[in-house]
């Protein structure tokens, strides 16, 4: 399916790219974080996927509001030590509302049907916050990144303790040889979400899977791992 892509500023403020089918009809939106290297075009390359399969993706720069906004870093050391520079200068509650921001403006267009949203790494944890919005559908958090101690930006998130207020349906995926979420950090994951009662979710874990196994730049990319993620999130927005 072809897509067709724009730029926009959503409130006036906040970078973000959007990517939809061409054509008239109206599709489901979803919010697709970035991970801390914001709007390359390896996450591009993602989102116009999961547009061609049938949704209007907007993805926004995670670090809208200070020095990094309008950048997209590199993958080298320095774009990771900006990156995680910007995580630690952003608050969660900064987070939060910005996700309502682009929440609002997704559910205002008049192509889209319902709201779904994904994210990566520390977009997985965003994607996870997310999912407390009523509005939301359906999320699926790829190796999200800090959920088991709260780590995300300046403070330390309750997004944990925040699970039972999930309504919306969960998958998450981890890959079993990340070193930012290793096992005993997916299982005090795991078992938060049971205690929380949301028993009712998908959990992938992808055999010899490295963190950011989705990122198609570098040596920890898995294209088949890739092909594979992002066929069962299709599935799973799908309503399967």
């Amino acid at each position: 399916m072809k897509v067709r892509e724009e730029e926009v500023k959503v409130s006036g403020r906040i970078r973000s790219i959007v990517i939809r089918p061409v054509g008239e009809r109206s599709w489901p939106g979803v919010l697709l974080y970035t991970d801390i290297f914001q709007l390359t075009e390896s996450t591009l390359r993602t989102a116009r996927r999961l547009a061609a399969a049938g949704f209007v993706v907007c993805v926004p720069e995670i670090y809208p509001h200070g020095e990094l906004a309008g950048v997209a870093l590199e993958f080298d050391d320095a774009g990771k030590a900006a990156g995680l520079a910007g995580a630690a200068a952003t608050p969660t509650a900064s987070f939060d509302a910005d996700r309502g921001t682009v929440l609002d403006y997704l559910a205002a267009r008049d192509d889209v049907t319902a709201l779904f949203v994904t994210g990566f790494c520390i977009g997985g944890h965003l994607a996870f916050r997310a999912a407390f919005d009523p509005r939301v559908a359906a999320t699926v958090c790829f190796y999200p990144t800090g959920l088991q101690n709260g780590g995300l930006g300046a403070d330390v998130a309750d997004s944990l303790s925040r699970a039972a207020g999930i309504r919306g349906r969960l998958m998450v995926v981890f890959g079993s040889q990340d070193p930012h979420v290793p096992a005993d950090a997916r299982l005090q994951v795991v078992s938060a979400l049971y205690a929380a009662g949301l028993d009712d979710l998908e959990l992938h874990i992808y055999r010899g899977g490295e963190h950011a196994f989705m990122r198609d730049i570098g040596a920890r990319h898995d294209p088949a791992l890739t092909d594979l993620a992002l066929a069962e999130a299709v599935s799973f927005f799908g309503g399967r």
